[in-house]
C-alpha cells in the first residue's frame, strides 16, 4: 500500500526491464551519433578529399542550424500528445528515416563525384541526417522524465542509460578500425583501437556504482573526484607525447587515457540534471516541459560537439596538418566505410525498436495553451538553473569531442614533424584538461541539491492533489 501510494504521487519505481528498455535507446543513437562525432570528419576529409576549412564550416552551420530546429522539435513534442505515447512514438517513426539517412552519409559513390557535387552531397546528407537525429533524440531524452519522480530511480535509469550508451560508445569507436581492416582483410592495429575506445571502460566500472558512489562522496564530490583523476590522464598523455616515444609506453598510455575516460565519464552524468531542471521548472510555472528543456539541453550538447567539430580541422590545418593530405591513420576506402556505417544504423534500429517496446510513460502532461516561442525563451531567461545546465553541457561536450578524430593520430606520433606533434598534442591532452577545470567551476556554481528537488516535488505533488 505505501509504494502504491507513493506511486499514486508519481514516485514509481522501476525494473530493470523498464530500464533496460530505455537505455537501449541511448544505445542505438550512439552508434550513428559516435559515427559522425569520431569518424565523419576523418571520412569527409580523408576519403572524399573535401577542404578540411569547408569541412569544419559545415559541421559549424550544420549545428547553428541545429540551435533553431531542436526548439521547433521540443515545442511541437510539448503541444501534442499522440496516440502511441507522447514521446515514444517518434522513436518509431523518426527511427525508419534516421536509419536510412545513416546508410546514405557515406554513399561509395560519391568518390567518383566532383568537387563541387561532393560538397553538394556532403551538405544535404548531414543536414537531413542532423534534423532527424534531433526528431528521435528529443523525446527519447523526454521519456526519463516522464517515467518517474524518484531521485535515486532517476540516478538508476542515468546509469543505465550512461552504461549503454557507452557500450555505444566503444562499439563504434573501437569497432569501426577494426571493421574497416575486416572487410578489407588487413591486419587489425589493436594499440589504435583500444586506445580510441579504451577511456570508455570506466563507465561499466563507475556508472553501475553511482548510488553507492553518490552516497560516499554527494553528488559534487563525485564530479569532482572525477573530473581530477582525468585531469591528471590528460597531464600524464602530454608528459609521454612530449618527452617520450608513445609506442614504447603503450602501457601507461592506456592507462592515462583510461583515467582521462574517468573524467570525461561526468558528461555522461550530466543528463541527470536534465529531470532536475525540468522539476524546478514545473515548481516554478506548474507546467513540466520535458521536451523543450530536453530540446535546449540538446543544442548544448550539439553546441560542444559542433564547436569541437568546427576548430579541430581549422586549427590543425593552420599548424600545417592537413587531414586531406597527411598520411591518413585509418584505410581509405569508400566501399568499406559505407559497410561499416550501415550495419551500425541498421543495428541502431533495432535497438530503437526494442526501446519502443520497453518504454513506459507515467508522468506527462500536454499544456491546455500551446506553449509558444516567446515563452520558451521567457523561461529560458527565467530559469538561471537551465542556463547553467547549458553551460555545462557545451564545455563539457567540448572536451569530450574536442579529441575525438585526432585520438587516431595520437598512437602515431613519431611519424608526423614537431609542428604536428605539438597540434596532436594540444587536442589531445591541453585543451581537453583545461576544459576539465572550468566544467569543475561551474558544477560548483549549480545549486539544485537532493534535498531541495524532494521537497519540489513533494510541494508539486501537493498541489496537484
Amino acid at each position: 500500500m505505501a509504494t502504491n501510494a507513493a506511486e499514486a504521487k508519481g514516485f514509481y519505481k522501476l525494473s530493470w526491464a523498464q530500464r533496460i528498455g530505455f537505455g537501449s535507446g541511448d544505445l542505438a543513437q550512439n552508434l550513428i551519433f559516435q559515427t559522425v562525432a569520431c569518424y565523419l570528419m576523418l571520412y569527409l576529409t580523408t576519403v572524399l578529399k573535401i577542404n578540411p576549412a569547408f569541412v569544419s564550416g559545415l559541421i559549424l552551420g550544420v549545428r547553428l542550424l541545429d540551435c533553431f530546429w531542436s526548439p521547433i522539435v521540443g515545442r511541437y513534442i510539448d503541444n501534442h500528445n499522440p496516440k502511441m505515447g507522447k514521446y515514444r512514438t517518434y522513436l518509431l517513426y523518426g527511427g525508419i528515416p534516421l536509419t536510412i539517412a545513416a546508410c546514405c552519409l557515406m554513399l561509395p559513390q560519391a568518390v567518383n563525384w566532383s568537387p563541387t557535387m561532393k560538397i553538394v552531397y556532403a551538405t544535404v546528407s548531414y543536414t537531413l541526417l542532423s534534423m532527424i537525429y534531433s526528431v528521435v533524440n528529443i523525446p527519447y531524452g523526454s521519456i526519463m522524465a516522464s517515467m518517474t519522480r524518484d531521485n535515486d530511480e532517476v540516478l538508476k535509469l542515468t546509469s543505465t542509460r550512461m552504461v549503454c550508451a557507452n557500450i555505444g560508445q566503444i562499439v563504434v569507436q573501437a569497432g569501426f578500425p577494426i571493421g574497416l581492416a575486416m572487410v578489407l582483410s588487413q591486419t587489425i592495429d589493436w594499440n589504435q583501437a583500444m586506445f580510441m575506445a579504451i577511456g570508455t571502460i570506466p563507465a561499466f566500472i563507475i556508472l553501475p556504482s553511482l548510488p553507492y558512489l553518490k552516497k560516499q562522496f554527494g553528488k559534487k564530490g563525485l564530479y569532482y573526484l572525477l573530473l581530477s583523476i582525468g585531469l591528471i590522464g590528460f597531464i600524464i598523455l602530454y608528459g609521454i607525447g612530449k618527452f617520450y616515444n608513445v609506442e614504447e609506453c603503450n602501457v601507461m598510455v592506456q592507462i592515462a587515457k583510461v583515467m582521462t575516460g574517468v573524467g570525461l565519464l561526468v558528461g555522461s552524468l550530466m543528463w541527470a540534471l536534465v529531470p532536475e531542471v525540468i522539476t524546478e521548472s514545473e515548481y516554478r510555472t506548474g507546467n513540466r516541459p520535458a521536451a523543450t528543456v530536453n530540446a535546449l539541453a540538446g543544442v548544448a550538447f550539439k553546441a560542444g560537439f559542433s564547436v569541437a567539430g568546427f576548430i579541430t580541422p581549422l586549427v590543425m590545418g593552420w599548424v600545417g596538418f592537413n587531414f586531406a593530405e597527411e598520411k591518413s591513420s585509418l584505410p581509405t576506402d569508400e566501399n568499406a566505410w559505407f559497410i561499416v556505417t550501415c550495419v551500425f544504423a541498421i543495428v541502431g534500429f533495432a535497438l530503437l525498436m526494442f526501446c519502443f517496446k520497453g518504454c513506459r510513460e507515467n508522468i506527462t502532461t500536454t499544456p491546455e495553451k500551446p506553449i509558444t516561442f516567446k515563452e520558451m525563451f521567457k523561461e529560458f531567461a527565467a530559469n538561471k538553473c537551465l542556463q547553467l545546465m547549458i553551460c555545462i553541457f557545451i564545455v563539457v561536450f567540448l572536451a569530450s569531442f574536442i579529441s575525438a578524430p585526432v585520438n587516431a593520430y595520437y598512437t602515431k606520433l613519431a611519424e608526423y614533424d614537431a609542428a604536428s606533434q605539438d597540434a596532436i598534442l594540444w587536442f589531445t591532452t591541453i585543451i581537453p584538461a583545461v576544459l576539465l577545470v572550468l566544467v569543475g567551476f561551474l558544477i560548483y556554481k549549480y545549486p539544485l541539491t537532493d534535498e531541495k528537488l524532494d521537497q519540489m516535488n513533494r510541494e508539486i505533488e501537493a498541489r496537484n492533489k
